[in-house]
């Protein structure tokens, strides 16, 4: 997927964001190897613990739709810094695809590319689940 269309519906789909209480809207999409893709917006809860991220709803989204194989995330943020993925959502992410590409727009439409493995190195995977007591 080109990176303008990506944009284009992440613009689109931001404004589904629930964000009440950050006023922080995120919007993402995760593409896969065949192009079927899927979105995402960050879902706020009073219960701050609870409030799920634009990046992984994307990624269960993905997941959900019966897709495979995710090998981009195109994430947006009209801020004037790059936001990159939190911690949670690059361990989620990595479950998928350790070596995803990562898109990341600001609200000028500029964008920084990043590899997940370069943003989590040395992530927790089934691996380390071999050696279990």
């Amino acid at each position: 997927m080109r990176k303008i269309e990506a944009l284009q519906i992440l613009k689109n789909t931001i404004e589904k964001a629930y964000c009440p209480y950050s006023n922080f809207p995120v919007a993402a999409l995760i593409e896969g190897k065949n192009g079927e893709y899927a979105i995402g917006v960050n879902v706020e809860n009073a219960s701050f613990g609870l409030t799920v991220c634009a990046e992984r709803i994307a990624m269960f989204n993905f997941i959900v739709n019966g897709f495979s194989n995710p090998i981009r995330l195109f994430l947006y943020a009209p801020t004037e810094e790059f936001t990159p993925p939190c911690g949670a959502c690059r361990q989620v992410l990595s479950e998928f695809n350790p070596e995803m590409e990562i898109v990341i727009f600001d609200k000028e439409e500029n964008f920084k590319l990043y590899k997940l493995s370069n943003l989590l190195p040395q992530s927790f995977n089934g691996e380390n689940l071999k050696g279990k007591p």
